[in-house]
């Protein structure tokens, strides 16, 4: 019975080491043009991200709409908040909870998406946080990952068809 359960709950991806080479050069890039600045905190929700679009291109979760989109209204619900009421843990995780009720309501969820809410509590990251590191964070890895699945024809087909 324990060889049946650790079968089916076990998963069936093995490395990819292309993907782990496109995640590297993002990170590394995100982590050199920002290293000043904190960027370096900002590496697992961003690693998350990649990591979804290697191993699960297929998902709902994966799809541009949702990593772009709940990603970036992920950081404007915590930014906001952090305008409105401050910094520090309790605004963390009231902006997590928002994410968390947000998100799948506009049919954008992205589990990095509730992580990146919670940056501009912890991390004080200004209030163009969304659009100056977000979205061209999240805009290339999209496009990045599609072109590479036209190039590469062992990179799996992305952005899933309709």
């Amino acid at each position: 019975m324990l060889g049946r359960m650790l079968r089916s709950w076990c998963t069936l991806h093995r490395p990819d080491m292309l993907g782990c080479l496109w995640m590297a050069v993002l990170l590394g890039s995100l982590t050199w043009l920002d290293f000043r600045d904190g960027g370096i905190f900002l590496i697992p929700p961003f690693a998350a991200t990649l990591t979804i679009l290697v191993y699960q291109p297929n998902v709902s979760i994966a799809q541009p709409i949702a990593v772009v989109c709940g990603s970036l209204l992920g950081a404007a619900i915590g930014t906001v908040l952090s305008v409105l009421l401050g910094f520090g843990p309790g605004i963390a995780l009231l902006a997590a909870l928002t994410a968390m009720i947000i998100l799948p309501l506009l049919r954008v969820f992205h589990p990095p998406g509730v992580a990146l809410a919670m940056c501009p509590a912890l991390l004080h990251c200004g209030a163009w946080f969304a659009i100056l590191v977000v979205l061209p964070f999240t805009l290339a890895a999209v496009i990045s990952c599609a072109v590479l699945s036209r190039l590469v024809s062992s990179w799996p087909r992305y952005p899933a068809p309709f």
